[in-house]
């Protein structure tokens, strides 16, 4: 079987290690490269097999397909058109084409890769920009709720949501130590102006919405995972609200409507969004509590990339993905 070859810019870091142990499993896929700057030169061990990092300079572009780039946000963009000059497609695991983003790639633009909502922008692109972890499980909550007009007219959309700290990417900090994660608990990030606020906002307004949405992030003492619990206001409770989310995500192999709230055990190393949603007692304003569970590395990032590089390429969108 011919295998598509692929590379990954940023290999190094929690995504692109994920990442390359995803297309290591994948029989459509051969990893062309991996590049790593500080690691360059260095040997290692993905699945069941041995790479050696090169550095991002060199790297080899004209041998891939598809280029992943999961370097940091606003160092990716030179390198998606670095890439793009050679002829491959690419997928961005970074910011800076997703929308909201003032600097979206230098005036390019790509279609966002939340293959849920926006599966018919994906076939033929050349960019696709990967969602963020937390939006992509706030949105995929919150989306039938926007496009089917239940949302009391400006709103706020209150999200209290809890990541593992791989979230916070792979440079060395003294607050993410185990002596300091561990056993703790703990909002950052608070005056609702984390990064992917303005993602959220952007994607809530394309859905028709025109809702605030009031977002406090947490660290969890756990390596990856994240918990969001949303509360949105409506316009009147219905006997079965979960159907509106049932009826919507209909086939879709990677979203899981379920009675009972999920756990961040029910999604680890899984590319899933697992939603439970119920009626709100004692509210004079009728409101859902909608509780969404997904891992941050699996379907908040590598996971994801891997599903749109699947949809780009022509493949079965489930090929090499842990459902």
């Amino acid at each position: 079987m011919h295998k598509v070859p692929v590379g990954v810019l940023g290999a190094s870091g929690y995504a692109g290690r994920e990442l390359c142990g995803l297309i290591a499993q994948h029989p459509g896929l051969h990893l062309a490269f991996a590049s790593a700057n500080e690691q360059r030169g260095q040997r290692a061990r993905i699945g069941r097999s041995d790479l050696i990092y090169v550095a991002t300079e060199d790297a080899p572009l004209d041998k891939a397909e598809v280029v992943f780039t999961a370097l940091p946000h606003g160092a990716a963009a030179t390198w998606v058109g670095n890439a793009r000059a050679t002829g491959a497609r690419v997928v961005d695991l970074s910011s800076d084409f997703r929308p909201g983003i003032a600097a979206a790639a230098n005036g390019a633009s790509a279609p966002y890769g939340l293959t849920e909502l926006m599966r018919a922008t994906i076939p033929g692109a050349g960019i696709v920009a990967n969602p963020g972890c937390y939006p992509t499980a706030v949105l995929i909550a919150i989306a039938p709720l926007i496009t089917e007009g239940w949302i009391v007219p400006a709103a706020t959309i209150n999200v209290s949501a809890a990541s593992g700290v791989t979230g916070a990417g792979y440079s060395p900090r003294p607050d993410l130590l185990f002596a300091e994660v561990a056993e703790d608990f703990r909002a950052y990030s608070v005056g609702n102006e984390h990064r992917h606020l303005a993602e959220m906002r952007a994607v809530t307004a394309k859905l028709g919405g025109d809702n605030d949405i009031l977002f406090t992030p947490h660290l969890l003492p756990v390596a990856r995972g994240i918990l969001a619990t949303i509360t949105v206001p409506v316009k009147e409770y219905v006997d079965d609200p979960v159907s509106l989310w049932r009826d919507r995500y209909d086939g879709e192999p990677f979203i899981e409507i379920v009675d009972q709230p999920p756990s961040l055990k029910d999604v680890v190393r899984r590319n899933v969004v697992r939603l439970s949603v119920s009626n709100a007692a004692n509210m004079r304003q009728p409101t859902l509590i909608i509780i969404s569970a997904i891992d941050n590395l699996v379907k908040g990032a590598a996971g994801q990339a891997l599903q749109n590089a699947n949809v780009l390429l022509g493949l079965n969108e489930q090929t090499g993905l842990p459902a």
